[in-house]
C-alpha cells in the first residue's frame, strides 16, 4: 500500500442505520463519496475531520495517525491538518475576501503560509476579487473563496461536502474547471461528498458508493461505472466513463473524433484542441448492438465489440450488456426479447453502434 493512501475505518451509530466502512484511498486526486441523501456520506466525512468520533476506527492520512481506538490515539478537528469546505461558503460579511482568507490562516505556523496563500488564489483565480465583500460575491466566487480558505491552512487532505448543491446550474458549471484544476495540479488527496452522477463522471478518480451506510462499491470510477456482476448503476444511470485524446476536428460540420484505447468516436466539437486528453461518458442506453458493420445509418460511431458478461436492469424487459472494445469497455441497454432475437451469447463478435457521447472533462 502506498504510504500516501488514506485509511478509514469506522463505525457510527445513525438514526436508522448505522456507518460501516473500511477503505483504502489514493493519496491523490478525487475519491467521491456518492449515494442518495441519508446513505452516510457527510457522516463519513465528519469522522475522517474529527467532528464524529466514530466507534473502533482508524484514520490515517498521509502516514499520520488521526484516530486509533485499539491505540487509544484521538486528535481533535483543531490538530488535524484538514481543509473542509461545505455547501455553504460561511464567510464572514464584515471582512473582504483577504481579509476571509487570513482568517482562516490564523493557526497555520509556517514560514510559507503567504506563499501558500498567493499559490490557493492564484489557482482559484480569485486575485480580482480580494477587495469585495461576500455580500458582493456570486454563488460559485464565494466557493472558489472557501476552497482558496481551505486550501491557504495547508491542509493534508481536502474534504468538499456538496459544494455544489447550493448553486444553480449555471453557476455549477463555472466552478467545475476550478475543481478539476485543483484534482489536476494539487498533490493532494480530496474526498468530495455528492449525489450527482454528473458531478461524479467529470471529477472522480475514485468512487466511493454509499448504501444505507454500508459500502456497497469501491474502486477506480472508471472500472465501477462499467461493473456488471452485479451493475452499480442501472437504468438511466448506467454508462461508461473513457478517457481518450482529440485526434481531429472536422470544423465545417462541428465535430471532433477521439481516440479510445480500441477506436475512436465522433462528438459534438467543443472547440477542444487537437491533442487534448479528455474524458467522455457513453450512457447505456445511447448504444445499441448488431451482428455485422453497420451500413446506411445516421449513426456515426461504430465499434468492433466481444459481448460480455450479462445483467438485470432496473426493469425486467431490459439488461445490461458489457462489451469489450479493445481495452476498452462499454455498457449498452437492451432488451432481453432482442438479446435472444440476435442469438448473442457471451464471447460473440459484435457491432456496437453509439448514438451519442458526452465530453465531462
Amino acid at each position: 500500500m502506498n504510504p500516501d493512501d488514506l485509511q478509514i475505518r469506522v463505525r457510527l451509530p445513525r438514526s436508522g442505520f448505522e456507518l460501516s466502512a473500511d477503505l483504502r484511498l489514493p493519496g491523490r486526486g478525487i475519491s467521491v463519496l456518492f449515494g442518495p441523501s441519508g446513505s452516510g456520506k457527510t457522516s463519513l466525512l465528519r469522522c475522517v475531520a474529527g467532528l464524529e468520533r466514530a466507534r473502533a476506527a482508524r484514520v490515517v492520512v498521509g502516514g499520520e495517525v488521526w484516530q486509533d481506538d485499539d491505540a487509544g490515539c484521538w486528535l481533535p478537528t483543531h490538530r488535524r491538518p484538514l481543509g473542509y469546505v461545505f455547501q455553504e461558503a460561511s464567510l464572514f460579511d464584515h471582512l473582504d475576501v483577504l481579509g476571509n482568507l487570513q482568517y482562516g490562516q490564523r493557526r497555520v505556523r509556517s514560514s510559507r503560509a503567504r506563499a501558500t496563500l498567493e499559490a490557493a488564489v492564484e489557482l482559484l483565480g480569485i486575485g480580482h476579487l480580494l477587495q469585495r465583500r461576500p455580500g458582493h460575491l456570486s454563488g460559485g466566487e464565494r466557493q472558489r473563496v472557501a476552497m482558496a480558505r481551505a486550501l491557504a491552512t495547508e491542509p493534508r487532505v481536502l474534504l468538499l461536502d456538496e459544494p455544489l448543491a447550493a448553486l444553480d446550474p449555471a453557476r455549477r458549471q463555472d466552478v467545475l474547471p476550478w475543481l478539476e484544476r485543483l484534482r489536476d495540479e494539487l498533490s493532494l488527496p480530496m474526498l468530495y461528498v455528492t449525489h450527482s452522477v454528473d458531478e461524479l463522471a467529470r471529477l472522480a478518480d475514485h468512487l466511493v458508493v454509499l448504501e444505507q451506510g454500508q459500502v456497497k462499491a469501491s474502486g477506480p470510477a472508471a472500472d465501477l461505472m462499467t461493473a456488471i456482476d452485479p451493475p452499480v448503476f442501472d437504468g438511466e444511470r448506467a454508462a461508461s466513463l473513457l478517457r481518450g485524446e482529440v485526434i481531429e476536428r472536422d470544423v465545417p460540420w462541428h465535430l471532433m473524433r477521439v481516440a479510445i484505447p480500441g477506436g475512436t468516436l465522433w462528438m459534438r466539437d467543443a472547440g477542444t484542441a487537437v491533442g487534448t486528453a479528455v474524458r467522455i461518458r457513453v450512457l447505456a442506453r445511447d448504444v445499441s448492438l448488431t451482428l455485422s458493420e453497420p451500413e446506411g445509418t445516421s449513426i456515426q460511431n461504430h465499434l468492433p465489440c466481444t459481448l460480455g458478461e450479462v445483467a438485470d436492469d432496473a426493469h425486467p424487459s431490459q439488461c445490461l450488456v458489457q462489451l469489450r472494445c479493445g481495452p476498452s469497455l462499454l455498457l449498452a441497454r437492451v432488451t432481453r426479447r432482442a438479446l435472444q432475437q440476435l442469438g448473442l451469447q457471451t464471447g460473440d463478435a459484435v457491432w456496437a453502434q453509439v448514438k451519442s457521447v458526452a465530453l465531462v472533462a
